[in-house]
């Protein structure tokens, strides 16, 4: 009877410690959230968020300053976008190739290659874009600078996909083997059963692996501040310098005067960029519930 009250109490008395900590982590996000918005939106005292939404100039330091955010904003859309459509195919062909069409003794060379790729510093990837990547840009269309939106989304790319390719690889391994069984029998070739059953069938955990790969590109600071050129003007096209909104905040943070409407102006990009990651991983996890649930 002793035994089991022990067991009893040390039961409840983890059940107490694991809720606190996950209560503390809500409480800590929130902090962070009411923090960044007590902060940020303090500037509507001087600037109209319509004005800043779609203002086409940021010169917080000018003699007239403008905090028009569009450029920054439209130049971290343009770069992860882009990030995003050259890691999506190659992220998941990776993931089709290691769980559907790898010889295991491949996939255990690809599998931890593919890994080590996450583990490199951001800045180190910066480096490689600024002393090698932008020379080429430069070279292969003409531009006085290949430091633009093409060389971020290009290093960017890579660092995303990791991220793609091990949460759809999983996505896809978790698809019954009954499924592709099925398929094979009533004559389906295994690329047929590929495209037609095993992608459909792991399509939530995929679309999952897209959002949180967009959600690693848009909050990467280094590559970007490093090698797009750090112009805050609206870009036509991927070979325009751009500057992010996570480099705008690295770049001038340090200088500016604390409470000032500069600082301020940083703030708000911050709620912006908050309010979006928030609404990607958001999207992911009512994928991932939908998922559970099917």
């Amino acid at each position: 009877m002793a035994d089991i009250l022990k067991k009893t109490l040390l039961e409840n008395s983890v059940k107490r410690i694991v809720s606190i900590i996950a209560f503390a982590s809500v409480f800590v996000v929130a902090l962070i959230f009411l923090f960044l918005f007590s902060e940020g939106f303090k500037l509507l005292q001087f600037e109209s968020l319509p004005a800043m939404l779609f203002g086409s100039d940021w010169q917080p330091t000018s003699s007239n300053p403008r905090y028009g955010m569009l450029p920054i904003i439209l130049g971290s859309l343009l770069v992860t976008v882009g990030a995003l459509l050259l890691a999506i195919p190659f992220g998941i062909g990776c993931a089709i190739y290691l769980s559907e069409l790898a010889n295991p003794k491949i996939s255990e060379i690809l599998k931890p290659t593919i890994e080590i790729i996450a583990g490199i510093p951001s800045v180190v990837l910066g480096f490689f874009a600024l002393v090698v990547l932008s020379p080429v840009l430069s070279q292969l269309f003409g531009l006085p600078s290949g430091l633009n939106a093409l060389n971020g989304a290009l290093v960017l790319a890579l660092m995303v996909v990791p991220t793609i390719e091990t949460i759809s690889e999983d996505a896809l391994r978790a698809v019954p083997k009954g499924f592709r069984e099925a398929s094979l029998a009533i004559g389906a070739t295994k690329w047929e059963t590929i495209w037609h059953v095993v992608l459909p069938s792991a399509l939530p955990g995929i679309i999952v692996a897209v959002l949180l790969g967009f959600g690693r590109a848009i909050g990467e600071t280094m590559v970007v501040l490093m090698a797009t050129g750090n112009a805050a003007t609206i870009p036509s096209s991927f070979l325009d310098p751009v500057r992010t909104m996570t480099g705008t905040i690295a770049a001038e943070m340090g200088e500016v005067a604390i409470g000032g409407v500069h600082y301020q102006a940083l703030f708000m990009i911050a709620c912006i960029l908050f309010l979006i990651s928030w609404a990607v991983n958001m999207a992911a996890g009512m994928f991932i519930k939908r998922q559970r649930l099917a």
